[in-house]
């Protein structure tokens, strides 16, 4: 094996320090905007190992010898560090352990006091909630980089949107977390009002929407920083965010060449944070328009997407790098068969692998997380070729 994990610039561990354990996956309990399948949200349990050097609690499905055979063909030796489970009960008994030990959770979601005490969090609870509330966002900003908004009540909603004209943006005010651009609605049109009236009756909810204008976006960036009491804050990176029209998340690749102004809009971002008492990672997404503004639209106040595939930048062969997720639609073993391929020829980097097969009698189908690196056009090349494979 080679020394790849001890060339990291950064870990959770020099951020978090010891006695912290990490857990990445949404709590079991219902969440009206976060629509997470099953299997998704265990597989990305794992997304994260290879930067934590601290204890991560990992479905069992993703540490099996399919996962360990990726790690040593990209040369790396799987870390040893984690808690497993394999349902929701031995998941919040790891949770129960790690509060009866007196150790503190870094958690990528909030869960619900049942499971686990506020106390028991690395990040105050209460300032994590806020810190992600998209209603707070102009809290954290100070008022600056914001499109026009509106706080609107449910019950208001409809009538107040009679005033805007499409397109428009609408988001969950509430303390539910959201991911990869679930829970936000675009407006183009009156159908699109109608589903996302639909979808807010489904919720169920008795709380606050924000209202946004839409930003006619030239570059959509989560720039990201990282901040301990040791280090100060630290610029990790960028990545170039791909979302489809209505801002459902459909992966990015590492951007090398970031405005200023960017960088400059998150720092101080960064440091509204960690004056109110923020200590970890953050990432933000920020648009720049097509007149060179900047805007905050979310702020992701704990790990993100593309954060393993920052910090793992300079080590990856090739300056080009972009985020790759897939589940089987062919059979399982093909498809782990053609990422192996992909990863032994030093094109892929693995990050988690969820096997679909741990799951005997039942059909589920594998997925996996990683890395595509090299030159721009050979990436996209496998990337493409990979796709046409994988159709079902």
């Amino acid at each position: 094996m080679t020394n790849f994990l001890s060339k990291r610039p950064l870990t959770m561990h020099q951020l978090y320090g010891d006695h912290v354990v990490f857990t990445s996956r949404p709590s079991y309990e219902k969440n009206p905007w976060l629509t997470t399948e099953e299997h998704q949200a265990n597989m990305l349990t794992a997304r994260e190992l290879l930067i934590a050097d601290i204890p991560v609690i990992l479905h069992e499905a993703t540490i099996g010898d399919k996962t360990r055979t990726l790690m040593t063909a990209a040369g790396i030796e799987l870390p040893s560090n984690y808690r497993t489970f394999k349902d929701a009960d031995s998941y919040h008994q790891r949770l129960r352990e790690a509060e009866e030990a007196g150790e503190k959770i870094f958690f990528q979601y909030t869960h619900n006091e049942e499971y686990v005490k506020p106390s028991t969090y690395y990040v105050n609870k209460e300032l994590f909630v806020a810190l992600n509330n998209k209603m707070k966002l102009a809290d954290w900003t100070k008022g600056k980089f914001l499109p026009k908004r509106d706080v609107i009540h449910v019950s208001k909603l409809e009538a107040t949107l009679k005033d805007w004209h499409y397109p428009y943006v609408i988001k969950p005010g509430d303390d539910h977390p959201t991911a990869g651009g679930y829970g936000v609605m675009i407006c183009y049109n009156d159908q699109d009002r109608e589903k996302a009236f639909s979808r807010i009756q489904e919720a169920e909810t008795d709380s606050d929407f924000i209202v946004e204008d839409y930003i006619k976006t030239e570059q959509n960036y989560c720039v990201q920083y990282a901040y301990s009491e040791a280090t100060g804050i630290q610029y990790i990176g960028a990545s170039i965010q791909d979302t489809n029209e209505y801002g459902k998340y459909r992966g990015n690749t590492t951007a090398h060449h970031v405005p200023d102004q960017v960088i400059a809009a998150g720092r101080e971002i960064m440091e509204n944070g960690v004056a109110a008492g923020y200590r970890g990672i953050a990432g933000f997404d920020l648009l720049v328009d097509d007149k060179g503004a900047v805007y905050a639209i979310d702020l992701n106040f704990r790990q993100n997407g593309s954060t393993s595939m920052l910090i793992m930048d300079e080590l990856l062969e090739g300056d080009y790098e972009k985020f790759f997720g897939a589940y089987a639609n062919v059979s399982n073993e093909a498809f782990y068969a053609r990422i192996l391929e992909e990863v032994t020829a030093g094109r892929l980097f693995p990050l988690a692998y969820y096997d679909g097969d741990y799951y005997e009698g039942q059909s589920v189908p594998s997925r996996f997380v990683g890395i595509w690196h090299g030159d721009k056009q050979d990436v996209e090349k496998h990337d493409q070729s990979f796709v046409e494979f994988n159709r079902p």
